[in-house]
């Protein structure tokens, strides 16, 4: 029997904005989103400049915001996050062609750089599989710091053939808006760069 699998990127693919500066904004209010945000503009500066990774600047505004954060609370935070601000960043679009894949029977994976801390639970109640990244922990506290690599790039691909054997699928599609999803489109028998913008 032929089977189909689908590969949707999460911020920016099904979401309309990057959840984790939507998190924090909703769990610590727009003035310490926005001096955290200045304090933080050189790494963000080397970032953009290629002088320091999108993991390295991940660690640094998840240490400054959410660092020694004991973990229970840090995920129940995320989960008011989820139930309360995540639905009105969901683009309608994208939730329609997921539903068109559930309903055709195919697997669904979300694979993203944000933490499955953030959008596991989205993903399960919407009957999802979620390749994520992880958040290191330590004596149940958030570290700051990232378990692993970064979901982005290559690590995409990683993470997606460590987890299912992609030769068992006839059609594999995949969704994705950034330079951070390429690696993860040319996995793809039909694939969709920036979609659902209209």
């Amino acid at each position: 029997m032929q089977k189909t699998i689908a590969f949707f990127d999460f911020d920016g693919t099904i979401t309309t904005s990057d959840t984790m500066l939507e998190l924090i904004q909703y769990c610590k209010g727009s003035a310490a989103y926005l001096s955290g945000m200045i304090l933080l503009s050189p790494t963000l500066i080397l970032m953009k400049a290629g002088i320091i990774s999108k993991a390295a600047a991940k660690e640094k505004m998840l240490s400054h915001f959410f660092g020694n954060m004991p973990l229970n609370d840090f995920n129940e935070m995320c989960h008011r996050f989820i139930d309360n601000r995540l639905p009105s960043l969901i683009r309608p679009k994208a939730i329609e062609k997921i539903k068109e894949h559930l309903a055709n029977n195919d697997k669904v994976v979300v694979v993203s750089a944000s933490a499955e801390n953030w959008i596991g639970k989205w993903c399960t109640t919407n009957g999802l599989s979620c390749l994520a990244t992880k958040l290191s922990v330590s004596n149940n506290v958030i570290t700051g710091k990232l378990a692993g690599a970064n979901c982005n790039g290559e690590e995409k691909v990683n993470r997606i053939k460590a987890a299912y054997t992609l030769s068992d699928y006839s059609t594999i599609y995949c969704y994705g808006d950034t330079n951070g999803d390429k690696p993860m489109l040319a996995l793809a028998t039909s694939f969709i760069y920036k979609p659902f913008r209209n």
